[in-house]
Order: C-alpha cells, then structure tokens, then sequence
C-alpha cells in the first residue's frame, strides 16, 4: 500500500512538472475610429475644475515607492481646501491624472480601483506584506515549474497572478475605466526598442489592441518587471490592422524638417507610435518601466512641448481651456551611500552591475524635473513680456513672428512640486530613507517613516505653498503624520 502511495505521489509530481500555462493574449481591435477623443482629465462629473488640470507622478522604487506614494495620497485625502465661497474639498478628489512606474504603479493602479477604501486594505495586502518572499517561494514551488517552463509564460506571468490574488481581485482595465477617479496611466519598455509602452488607450489603439481586457495586476508586472530579477511580460500587437491614424493634431510636426522647437522634442515619441502601427512585428516583450522613464513624466512633457509648439503655430489644443496646471512628483529615488572611493580596490562585478543600471535613471530623473520647471519659466517669462504695456500696443499688423509666438503661449501657469526624501529636513531620516533598498518586502517600521517622509516633504514644498497662496485657500485640517514606533525613535 506504501509502495502504491508513492508510486501515486511520484506520478502527480511528474504531471505537475509537465503541466503547462498558456500566457494570456491581449485580443486585437478591427476598428479604431480616425478621430477619436483621448481626454486628459478626470473621469466622471468634474465641470467646476475644468480650468486646472492636476497630475500625479509616482516614480518607481519598488515598496519604497509605492509607501512614499500612498503618503502623498494620504496627505491629499486628509487636506482640505476652502474656496471663495466657502465650499470645502479634499485635495485628493482634484486629481485629474495619475502615472505610475515599477513600484508606483501599484499604489496608482490600486488607488484607481478603489478609491477611498485602499486607505483601509492597501497597507495589510500589499505594503506590509513580504510579497518579494512569496514571489521566491512560488518560484521554487516544484508544482510551478511546468508552468514556467512554458513558451511565453516566464516569472512575471507568476508575479501577475499573485499580485491579483493579494490585491487586484482579478480586476481588468475596463473595471478601471468605470470608476469615476483619475485617469490611471501606468507604464512598461519595450526590451527590443526602449520605447515606452503606456497601458493606455491611446498607446493600445496604436497596437490595434483592446486595453479593456487586459488584467491590471499584468500591467503592475510588467511595470516592475525588472531585467534577469523576473522575466519579459510578453504582449501582442496588432499595429497597421485597425486603421488606426497619428490624431491630427500630430499632422502639422510630422514629416517636417525642422520643425518648431519644443515641438522636435515630441517627435520621437510620434514616431515611436508610428512605428508600433507600422512595424508589424506580432509581440513586445515588456520590462521595467524605470528604463524607459522612472519618474512618469516623459509623457507629460511631450504633452506640454506639443502645446506650445501648436500655439505658436495658430493651432487649437484639447488643452486651450486649461489655466493651471499642477504636477506633483513623487520621487522616491534613493541615494544610498558606498565606500568605494576609500579603497584602491575597484568593486565587485555585482556591485558595479547594480549601479550601472540604477545612476543612468537617477540621473536621468532629475533632468527630467529640470526639464518640467524649465518649461514653467519659459511659459511664464513669455507671458509676462506679453503683457507689458508697449507689447499690448502694438497691433497684430506690425507684430512679427517672434511677437506673435509671445502672443499665443498657453495660458496655463505651470506648478512644479517636487516630494522627495531631499524635502525631509531631520538628516538622520533623510539618511535612513536614503538606504532602504529598492525590493518589494520592508519592515512595518520603514513603511511607516515613508509615509510620514511623503507628508512631511509635500507639506513643506515651498511651490506647495506658493499654490495654496495663489489659489487664495488655505488648508483647513493638515494631516498628522503616522506615529513612528517607539523602537525606531530610540
């Protein structure tokens, strides 16, 4: 009998290592409407902010981020405003759009879903969980390596599975789109090209693809899907079947030589799209999103470059309605410190990989902030010039091109707030936060610094007061930031 059990044993774990998974296939879309409407703003009933678009940047860093996210979530639930009227609302229920990468994408997704009951569940599922410990124990679980094994389904196909067991529930995109929230704009690379791959509709209607389907905890995959850590998520693409068109605002930059200069900055994305459309390659194979753009800005910047250079050409925006535009980055990049500089001896192949991938993106974050708060100064040295009393006086038939290009700068007053660990003003925090390692398992205590980290960095922004003084408003019941244990005070 003995003998018979094991003999059945020795034949399930055989079929378990046989078994097969079957990756799941984005479905394709026949028809992409030539004109369709992509909106940048906030789903739902939103008619008495139309004139101020608000974003939220949420960079990658694994737990690191998505803790110092959810702070700054936190912070704007928990801050009210108090309008000319006297009407109060929360800061948070002003959020238009809200891009995610790698780590970010979690808390940026999961906010979409749920709204204000993640602040009951996010940090028992996801936040203080050792999900990177189950992501290891699946992999080495005998009855998973059939699976693996299988063509197209690797270990990020395993991290989507369990990311929708602990906090996605199963839920898809179109589940998203029926909230009444922020636009949630979560982002992968391309491993052959680089390219940004954006898990929206604009970027999946270029792959002639339906977004609806597609399972929110695979876009968190592939979002931190980082290299030789876990594997490509691998997606179809459809490009050049749907007839699908570049909108035609694009029209007027695209096969020009030299076209206007904050303009040109846009046009590699274009013909990133265009190639998506026209290159008829069948599949993407989708890494970190951290590669391509760790902060989640990049899309906000081909944005407003395009803006401008549209205005100066005369051209209507779907943005010419806008007057403020507020874009809050949270950046979680670390900075932590080595010794290598003391020692003759170079460091360990390991060490040097690590940070050879991590200091190109870093720095790389930074410019990118630069870049956001170069084109608020521009915007708004052109405005002032505008308006100056002998430029008013001077008609349109006696104004040349360069006077016309001050005339047509976009309205809209740019508000760059910068969370980051830099803003934390105790150094012994900035130290320890600096340290904490970019993986998805961290001690309770260090989720809870983070959070208070995120609030403590936003409320002290200076270009976060300057908004509340500009917008005459002020905030009526600022949050308390999370008790940190008493083991970790002392």
């Amino acid at each position: 009998m003995r003998a018979q059990f094991k003999s059945l044993l020795l034949i399930l774990f055989c079929c378990a290592l046989s078994a097969c998974a079957t990756r799941p296939v984005n479905p394709p879309v026949d028809n992409i409407p030539a004109e369709k409407v992509y909106s940048f703003e906030r789903k739902g009933d939103h008619t008495k902010q139309k004139s101020t678009l608000v974003a939220l940047a949420f960079s990658g860093g694994g737990t690191r981020a998505a803790a110092f996210s959810y702070g700054v979530l936190e912070t704007l639930r928990k801050t009210e405003f108090v309008n000319a009227q006297g009407q109060r609302s929360r800061l948070i229920d002003h959020v238009d759009v809200i891009t995610g990468v790698s780590g970010g994408s979690f808390t940026a997704l999961a906010y979409g879903l749920y709204g204000d009951k993640l602040f009951d569940e996010y940090e028992s599922r996801f936040l203080k969980r050792n999900v990177q410990g189950e992501l290891i124990a699946r992999g080495f679980n005998p009855l998973n390596w059939g699976s693996l094994s299988s063509t197209g389904w690797g270990r990020s196909e395993m991290a989507a599975d369990l990311y929708d067991e602990i906090l996605f529930d199963g839920a898809t995109f179109a589940d998203l789109d029926r909230k009444d929230g922020p636009v949630i704009a979560v982002s992968s690379t391309d491993l052959a090209t680089g390219y940004r791959i954006l898990f929206t509709p604009s970027n999946f209607d270029a792959l002639c693809s339906d977004l609806g389907s597609f399972r929110l905890s695979r876009a968190a995959a592939a979002s931190s899907a980082v290299p030789v850590v876990l594997s490509p998520l691998t997606i179809n693409s459809y490009g050049g079947r749907c007839g699908k068109h570049m909108p035609s605002w694009f029209a007027p930059f695209v096969g020009i030589t030299n076209p206007p200069r904050p303009a040109a900055r846009a046009l590699e994305r274009i013909r990133e799209l265009q190639g998506f459309m026209n290159d008829g390659d069948p599949y993407l194979h989708l890494v970190d999103g951290g590669i391509s753009d760790n902060l989640g800005l990049r899309g906000g910047l081909d944005v407003f470059n395009t803006l401008e250079a549209l205005r100066e050409a005369g051209y209507k925006t779907p943005l010419d309605h806008v007057k403020k535009i507020i874009v809050v980055v949270v950046n979680s990049v670390s900075a932590p410190k080595t010794n290598w500089n003391k020692s003759e001896d170079p460091p360990g192949t390991l060490s040097i990989l690590v940070k050879a991938a991590g200091v190109p993106i870093d720095r790389y974050s930074n410019e990118q902030i630069e870049g956001l708060r170069d084109i608020e100064a521009r915007w708004q040295q052109m405005r002032d010039v505008r308006d100056l009393p002998t430029i008013k006086g001077i008609s349109k038939k006696n104004s040349n091109a360069a006077l016309e290009a001050v005339r047509r700068v976009p309205d809209a007053k740019i508000y760059t707030i910068n969370v980051s660990f830099a803003g934390v003003p105790d150094p012994e925090e900035r130290a320890y936060l600096n340290e904490l390692p970019t993986s998805f398992v961290l001690p309770d205590e260090a989720v809870d610094r983070l959070r208070a980290a995120a609030a403590t960095a936003l409320l002290n922004s200076p270009d976060f007061t300057r908004l509340v003084t500009d917008a005459n408003a002020k905030i009526v019941e600022p949050p308390v930031a999370p008790e940190i244990p008493t083991s970790v005070q002392q």
